[in-house]
């Protein structure tokens, strides 16, 4: 039949079938409103954009992260939303979501500790699809993006971080356009019955989701996020409530989804269903169709299986194992480790050794970072997730304190700022121990300092910046954290640049922790030449002034673009404090910065950092500045203070003792550091 001979009124008719059934398929709307539900993701990949991990399993459930470490996952809904009354609007749109989602954690190695997983996940609306510049762990794939001022997320998320100012490790928080929460709840619900909130564990130890609804009120500019257990109804009253305008951050056309990361800790972060409408309440969900979590549902089925195949499998592993045996055996002196029943504690933060073999190609040459009286640094990539990382061997024996700083290495792991290397596990094999780091591309500041392997010439905005993203990383160890971290061992060759030349404080091989308040204890003596301080030559006792006094060495060596310690023919060792006290007594303490800068220098902003490092070298640890001080002093918050006539006298009298002491110190090898249980693990390069 011609359908130009049909009625008009037929004609309508079949149209109006025609957007009913497609829209019951989620390609058309109802109305000018845009809206979708996906009850499961069986058949919703064609309408989704993936990133990272993110996929759908063949189950149907969407899977943002699959339960492994420092890895990330975005989805969003391939077609971009109207988001303002028009292309040019100015007022943001009411909106609605609803979603079910989980966060399951990796497998415990031990029923008494906590269940805990990192780091989270996030419900976002961002102007592009492709965020895929932003960081894994604590950003959890969507904080620290270029498109973050454009973006709303509410956030789930399993991890206090301090210095994105979280209220605890189980909360929701709203972003609007900014890295840090503009309003947090502990995870929960209100019950419609009494009115009481009830506590809710983000991490679903128990394999059962959860219930999510985000609303957005465009006319009262408010914003609602509720939390529910499955076959709970909607409460009431909202988790979160929160009065601000998205018309500032989100743009004309938006794309809405999903993003989650895991840190150190492998965690598996999943939507079960998901529904979306602007300008309307969210469609509802089928719960008849939603997929099950991993491992729900089917342990009976398991067992009734295994009983039936086990005599069958039994009969073909013992098989199976006598021919194999002596390839395993083969295979298992390939990747051999020491592993002792203590270490089972410490779990993901142990590497396997055949994974870092196969990381850095077995330890090829062509993947050496750096060597030295320590051992060697090789780079490598983590065959699973593709993380490249920076794997350190050392020597090791098996003494009595091997287990302690095994603890304090894993302790040191759960570390989290911008200005410090991430320690990401370690593994024991023979006689060798290996620490696994975050990779950072451009390597080790002195390399830049002295003009090693053709690095370019610093500028001073950059020393200047690097000097302040270090003493930010040591502040949060010695007063952030919930212990303070003396990390005893900070010089040029330990601080490693990223990507975009951010400083970071590496290699905490001879870190100590202690509780706030507690009494100091006396060890071995360790640290690198010109950095020690006069007390910790005499006592032993390591504590945050030493660092201090430390850090005031590097304040110099970076300024003045001189190795803190120099051996001359005719004046014997030379220290660089000393250098810098002799030009700040004939009051020329600007001829001490280095010359290759060939005057391109803020002179204000070097004789702050000069006399800040002569202030830290001070002989008495009481009489140095706090590292707290020393930022303030950086930032400009606090003037500094003028030294005295009285301290120039007892700074140039002790620091020939200085010199004298550090002189008798032994030292295995020329310009690194002195170790005590691990020889060399704290060099570097």
């Amino acid at each position: 039949m011609n359908l130009l001979l049909l009625p008009m009124s037929s004609f309508l008719v079949a149209f109006v079938l025609l957007c009913l059934g497609l829209n019951l398929l989620g390609f058309c709307d109802a109305s000018n409103d845009k809206s979708f539900v996906f009850s499961g993701f069986a058949a919703a990949g064609a309408n989704l954009v993936f990133d990272g991990t993110a996929m759908v399993t063949q189950d149907g459930l969407l899977e943002l992260t699959n339960n492994e470490a420092n890895i990330k996952g975005h989805v969003f809904y391939r077609t971009p939303l109207q988001f303002k009354e028009s292309p040019n609007g100015t007022a943001a749109q009411s909106f609605s979501a609803a979603f079910i989602f989980a966060i399951l954690p990796a497998v415990s190695y031990n029923s008494n500790n906590p269940v805990i997983s990192t780091d989270g996940m996030a419900f976002i609306i961002a102007p592009r699809t492709n965020i895929s510049d932003a960081g894994a762990a604590q950003f959890m794939g969507f904080l620290d993006s270029v498109a973050m001022n454009q973006t709303f997320a509410v956030e789930m998320d399993t991890v206090q971080n301090m210095e994105l100012r979280d209220i605890d490790n189980n909360h929701v928080g709203i972003h609007n356009g900014s890295m840090f929460s503009l309003d947090s709840h502990p995870a929960g619900f209100y019950r419609d019955e009494d009115g009481t909130f009830n506590s809710l564990s983000l991490i679903s130890s128990d394999g059962k989701a959860m219930q999510a609804w985000v609303d957005y009120d465009g006319q009262a500019k408010q914003i609602n996020v509720t939390l529910a257990p499955m076959g709970v109804a909607k409460p009431s009253k909202p988790l979160l409530s929160n009065f601000s305008d998205l018309s500032a951050v989100l743009t004309d056309e938006a794309y809405v989804g999903f993003s989650a990361a895991t840190g150190p800790m492998p965690s598996q972060h999943c939507v079960l269903a998901w529904s979306f409408a602007v300008n309307g309440p969210a469609p509802p969900i089928d719960f008849k169709k939603i997929p099950k979590l991993p491992n729900s549902g089917h342990h009976e089925a398991l067992v009734k299986d295994l009983e039936i195949g086990l005599p069958i499998a039994a009969f073909v592993l013992i098989l199976a194992t006598c021919i194999t045996v002596i390839l395993l055996v083969r295979r298992h002196l390939t990747y051999a480790e020491l592993r002792e029943d203590w270490e089972v504690e410490f779990g993901p933060h142990r590497f396997s050794y055949k994974e870092l073999f196969k990381a850095t190609e077995g330890f090829k040459s062509k993947h050496l970072l750096g060597a030295g009286g320590f051992g060697k640094v090789y780079k490598g990539v983590l065959p699973k997730s593709g993380t490249e990382v920076a794997v350190k061997r050392v020597s090791h024996d098996s003494t009595q304190g091997l287990k302690e700083f095994i603890s304090e290495v894993v302790s040191i792991g759960h570390l989290r700022h911008r200005n410090l290397v991430q320690l990401l596990g370690y593994c024991r094999r023979k006689g060798e121990l290996l620490l696994v780091y975050d990779y950072m591309p451009n390597g080790s500041l002195d390399k830049y300092l002295y003009g090693e392997d053709d690095k370019p010439l610093l500028e001073w905005a950059q020393r200047f910046q690097i000097v302040k993203d270090v003493a930010s990383g040591l502040f949060y160890l010695h007063e952030k954290w919930q212990q303070v971290v003396v990390h005893r061992d900070v010089k040029a060759s330990n601080v490693l640049l990223d990507g975009g030349m951010v400083a970071h404080l590496g290699d905490f091989g001879l870190a100590r922790l202690y509780d706030h308040g507690a009494d100091l204890q006396t060890t071995h003596v360790v640290g690198t030449m010109g950095y020690i301080a006069p007390e910790l030559a005499r006592t032993g006792k390591a504590s945050p002034l030493t660092d201090v006094f430390a850090f005031g060495t590097f304040l110099l060596e970076v300024t003045c673009g001189r190795r803190p310690v120099v051996d001359t023919v005719h004046h014997g060792r030379k220290l660089l404090v000393d250098r810098v006290l002799e030009y700040w007594r004939r009051d020329s303490l600007e001829e001490t910065v280095d010359s290759r800068l060939q005057g391109n220098y803020n002179v204000d902003e070097a004789r702050i950092v000069l006399t800040l490092g002569l202030m830290c070298s001070h002989p008495f640890p009481g009489e140095r500045p706090t590292m707290r001080q020393v930022m303030q002093y950086l930032d400009g918050d606090v003037p500094l203070p003028e030294l005295t006539q009285a301290d120039k006298s007892l700074l140039s009298l002790t620091q020939k003792q200085t010199s004298f002491d550090q002189s008798a110190l032994q030292y295995p090898w020329s310009g690194t550091s002195i170790g005590t249980m691990t020889p060399g693990i704290s060099a570097g390069r």
